[in-house]
């Protein structure tokens, strides 16, 4: 299994989600990329190479915010890859308002870097999703700086709003009370993590 980190989100902030899941008995991996400096297909090229030198017959993703969005990328360039199943926790699918909204200026822009694209246009949604087993999971604790920006209404993790986590071709869905960060550190999202990736389904 691959974990794939965030926005401006070095993969060791992943370490506690990665504890849970190897407890599940999964071989765990993390691939680190660098959201700023490199566009959404150097990311997914850079994730290719990353993913061809895991011995493993079965590759499952787990994809953290943007990083679900490079699994997207990923398929989208590279469709011929070893079966397995995907998971995306607060991924936003539909564009992000708190990325667009940060983007109106100079210094939002130079931070969100070469992955400004992927957040705001509409680079990726027109892919179609790769033809194999999918979960979100989206938060509803409303905690994080996104809930300061203007016009960030609706049901949110704090970050990314319920209906922009939303993704029409996922086999299974679901959204728990935690926050956008909180997605990470959760024993109940890592739980459902390990059971889509084990049964094809949430079941909770």
């Amino acid at each position: 299994m691959i974990l794939v980190n965030g926005l401006w989100m070095p993969g060791w902030v992943l370490s506690g989600l990665a504890r849970r899941l190897r407890r599940c008995g999964y071989d765990v991996r993390s691939f680190t990329y660098r959201s700023m400096a490199c566009s959404l297909q150097e990311n997914a090229d850079l994730l290719k190479e990353f993913v061809d030198a895991q011995p493993a017959a079965v590759m499952h993703y787990v994809g953290y915010s943007l990083g679900g969005i490079v699994v997207h990328a990923l398929f989208h360039y590279h469709p011929q890859l070893r079966p397995g199943r995907i998971v995306t926790l607060g991924s936003p699918h539909q564009g992000s308002h708190a990325a667009a909204t940060v983007a109106r200026c100079a210094l939002g822009r130079r931070l969100l870097g070469k992955s400004l694209p992927a957040l705001v246009s509409r680079e990726g949604r027109l892919w179609s999703w790769p033809p194999r087993e999918t979960g979100t999971v989206a938060g509803t604790f409303n905690c994080g700086l996104g809930r300061l920006l203007p016009g960030q209404a609706g049901p949110s993790d704090g970050t990314v709003r319920l209906a922009e986590a939303q993704l029409p071709e996922a086999t299974d869905r679901i959204s728990l009370p935690v926050s956008h960060f909180g997605l990470l550190i959760s024993g109940q999202v890592a739980r459902a993590v390990c059971q889509f990736l084990s049964a094809g389904r949430f079941g909770l």
